[in-house]
């Protein structure tokens, strides 16, 4: 992977972003960057986003329907997405078994890469549901 200059905005981006261990949106880190840098621009975290994941500095996290997300943390590792509310958590667990590329046949593809996100609900979501589950069956 090419390297870049590591201007003062892109550290203080890559910084913010590895102190985080919620995956956020463009939006959210912006919101973070901003405090540190009131002048950055929202398009300066974009641009300077796609570089670092460009350069295998940062983990994009895309999944259909949902919003990109972002990740400072680019050791091997799996995700878990809370499929109410679309947070995302780490999976660091090197017993797993992962398909191995090179094993792999496809017809008509050339599979380059492999990449696992498991669906779950998180604490959260679960303690809401289980506490609007309650309140319902006491109202009968």
């Amino acid at each position: 992977m090419p390297k870049t200059r590591m201007t003062n905005q892109r550290r203080v981006i890559l910084e913010e972003l590895r102190k985080l261990h919620t995956h956020p949106t463009v939006d959210e880190l912006y919101t973070i960057v901003k405090a540190r840098m009131p002048h950055i621009s929202l398009g300066t975290v974009y641009r300077n986003l796609d570089l670092l994941t460009e350069t295998g500095e940062v983990l994009k996290l895309d999944s259909a329907g949902s919003m990109r997300r972002y990740d400072g943390h680019i050791e091997p590792h799996r995700h878990v997405r809370c499929r109410v509310c679309g947070c995302i958590g780490d999976i660091f667990d090197a017993e797993a078994d992962t398909p191995k590329v090179e094993e792999l046949n496809v017809p008509g593809f050339t599979v380059t890469s492999v990449r696992v996100e498991y669906d779950g609900i998180c604490d959260k979501c679960r303690a809401e549901q289980e506490a609007a589950e309650k309140q319902a069956a006491q109202a009968c």
